[in-house]
């Protein structure tokens, strides 16, 4: 009897095993709007050129007129980064996104996010089981933090990032060159190896040698104190200064012009002030 059992046991493996093995990444689903078009980028020289940059008008989370443009953009003329974090899920868990910024103005988004099909919804365990495909997509600031501060009800913040101008453009760049390996080559999400901030880490390891693992990379809520321990905020000021100022909620949560927008989102914030910030990590 425990031979039988055992044996059960083996064969349900090996089966698990082909099962998982059998599951592969692909680019050719019925994809949902915000994700159907894959970014393609190309750099000569100090130009770089982004197929596929998201340019929605969201009126509600599912009533949207959707646009697409591609953009030239001068990596001389990168002057800007910023690390928006929209809290969906408590204090512990936000959404991690990189906007860069030029002298002109203008402002680009990259977000690490699940590729959803059409009709799916996210879920932490699917992300462990290969259920959904990785996505890096650009998008201007007026469609991807607008959508989330104001037709998605999250607080939104958006901390300026300490970083030499050479490592912004080559931060630019690997975001560029990803994008383009998952075009070609697509690959799953996980939920802890492969997301939103742990390929942004991956990148940035690279730019600032010695930079640490840490739990806050999976608990991305708490990011602003792990930058902030290792000196990518401004640290003349108190942490919670800089948090009670990188609240964007109330002025992302209102549509407007690309321009219009990323200038409104940096200005301070109007009389009656910001929302209240999340609380900060128990002590470790």
């Amino acid at each position: 009897m425990v031979r039988w059992t055992l044996a059960a046991f083996a064969l349900a493996f090996i089966a698990g095993a082909f099962w998982w093995l059998s599951l592969q990444p692909s680019n050719d689903r019925d994809w949902a709007d915000e994700v159907s078009r894959p970014l393609r980028g190309s750099i000569q020289g100090s130009v770089a050129t982004l197929h596929d940059i998201r340019d929605f008008d969201w009126r509600s989370d599912t009533d949207y007129t959707a646009r697409w443009h591609d953009g030239v953009y001068d990596l001389d003329e990168l002057a800007s980064v910023d690390m928006a974090l929209s809290y969906w899920m408590g204090p512990a868990i936000a959404h991690t996104l990189v906007s860069f910024g030029f002298m002109d103005g203008r402002h680009v988004v990259f977000s690490v996010e699940i590729r959803r099909e059409r009709g799916e919804a996210f879920s932490t365990v699917g992300g462990f089981l290969k259920q959904f495909e990785l996505a890096i997509v650009a998008a201007e600031e007026r469609d991807i933090l607008h959508v989330r501060a104001g037709p998605r009800g999250e607080q939104v913040f958006l901390y300026p990032i300490r970083m030499p101008v050479p490592a912004m453009r080559a931060l630019f760049r690997s975001y560029v060159a990803r994008a383009n390996r998952l075009a070609d080559e697509p690959r799953f999400y996980h939920t802890l190896t492969a997301n939103c901030t742990t390929l942004v880490y991956d990148m940035v390891r690279p730019l600032v040698p010695g930079l640490p693992l840490d739990i806050r990379l999976i608990l991305s809520g708490y990011l602003p104190e792990y930058l902030y321990r290792h000196g990518g905020l401004d640290t003349s000021q108190p942490l919670e200064v800089l948090r009670a100022r990188a609240d964007i909620t109330r002025r992302a949560a209102r549509p407007g012009t690309a321009a219009e927008f990323s200038r409104r989102i940096r200005a301070p914030e109007p009389a009656g002030g910001p929302a209240p910030p999340p609380p900060p990590p128990p002590p470790s």
